[in-house]
């Protein structure tokens, strides 16, 4: 019953967080948008202190964006005043969620592979969680001291990217393949929240508290929050397409159990952020306001080519495939299964529902087995009990000579 119950909650609160994600990356994807299609609004506008404008249609509408830096001149907002954030609050509260009921309560068996690096699952629980908070003190600390001088951006840019090259090392050296990925991007992700909760948000509320108040102002004094909220949502559209390829690689195993991991992740966490630059930059190349980006999507498609390439996986070893018989019965099958698959999938233990301690059961989920053990090689779940290439081709052959 308990992994009945545990199952519906990873489900419930995935389907919640996967929602919510969406929610939060497109609204940050439309204003991104918008941002970069204003043009210079007409006189009459400039002077009720329009900075850009913007029609588009949609839906049978015409809708009219009107962008003002600080505050409209003249009349007040007249109508409600729409607040973006919980978007990205729930994206945060259920992926965090998530990741306690999937990988923090079951910290010894998802966390920790003692291959990897032998410890305790409380110690890789809380080092996890070390990682979410440590990366947004360092990255705030960045944006703090170098974001505002001259070629800030840049800077910070290289810096983070340093941080998030060891981190990427620091985690597939400390976790679980699978863990290890998800961690940074769950680091980053949280950092994506913080921006908005620590500073997007606050700016926008002591702007909008000074230019509601009826006193007197000095729009200048103001735009400091308008300059750091604009530079930290800035730096999470960016981190949008690292932070999903790693959440969606723990269904890709040959990411994460490569050999150099660490530097998988990585440089497929900078193609995204290449290809990102790209559809940033592309709106103000067509409006004649910046260079051609297309170089950025090249080089993030290159990078992408040269892993595909670079991890081309071996042949299984012949010598491993030598001693199996060329037809292979249930009966050569179910010591295997009973020795790297039943722990987790026999009569004690059945996660996800799945049970391999029967020749029904096991005929029944044979193309899920094939798939999972031979094509993903993701199960054994961060191959915990250390299947070998030659189960492996046996799982292989017995699955081609089904009927």
């Amino acid at each position: 019953m308990e992994a009945y119950l545990f199952d519906w909650a990873n489900l419930l609160v995935r389907w919640l967080h996967v929602v919510v994600a969406i929610a939060w990356i497109g609204s940050s994807f439309y204003f991104v948008w918008l941002d970069c299609n204003l043009v210079t609004p007409s006189e009459k506008l400039r002077e009720q202190g329009v900075d850009g404008d913007n029609w588009s249609v949609h839906g049978g509408g015409f809708y009219h964006a009107l962008k003002y830096m600080v505050a409209p001149k003249g009349d007040a907002i007249d109508s409600k005043l729409h607040w973006f954030y919980w978007e990205s609050y729930w994206t945060f509260i259920s992926g965090f969620a998530l990741f306690c009921i999937y990988y923090l309560w079951n910290a010894s068996s998802f966390l920790v592979d003692k291959n990897v690096f032998d410890w305790s699952g409380t110690a890789a629980g809380v080092t996890a969680v070390a990682f979410l908070a440590g990366f947004w003190i360092i990255y705030d600390l960045i944006c703090r001291v170098f974001g505002d001088r001259k070629r800030g951006d840049h800077i910070v840019a290289v810096l983070v990217l340093i941080v998030v090259a060891i981190s990427c090392w620091a985690a597939t050296h400390l976790f679980a393949g699978r863990a290890a990925f998800l961690i940074v991007g769950a680091m980053i992700a949280t950092t994506m929240t913080l921006n908005v909760f620590f500073v997007i948000i606050p700016g926008q509320r002591k702007v909008v508290a000074t230019m509601t108040s009826g006193q007197p102002y000095d729009p200048a004094s103001l735009a400091i929050y308008g300059r750091h909220g604009k530079q930290r949502s800035v730096h999470n559209t960016y981190f949008t397409l690292p932070v999903i390829i790693a959440m969606i690689s723990n269904h890709y195993g040959f990411l994460y159990a490569h050999a150099h991991s660490w530097l998988v992740l990585f440089a497929i966490m900078v193609a995204g952020a290449l290809v990102r630059q790209y559809f940033v930059g592309r709106h103000a190349f067509h409006l004649g306001r910046g260079k051609n980006p297309l170089p950025f999507a090249l080089v993030g498609i290159a990078v992408v080519a040269a892993l595909v390439v670079w991890m081309k996986p071996a042949p299984i070893d012949p010598a491993a495939a030598a001693s199996i018989p060329e037809t292979v019965t249930y009966a050569d099958l179910a010591p295997v299964l009973a020795q790297r698959c039943e722990i987790c999938h026999g009569a004690a233990v059945q996660q996800k529902g799945l049970r391999f301690d029967s020749e029904a059961e096991v005929m029944k989920h044979a193309q899920n087995i094939y798939q999972q053990v031979v094509v993903t090689r993701q199960m054994p779940f961060s191959n915990a009990t250390q299947m070998t290439d030659a189960e492996r081709a046996l799982v292989d052959r017995w699955y081609k000579g089904l009927d």
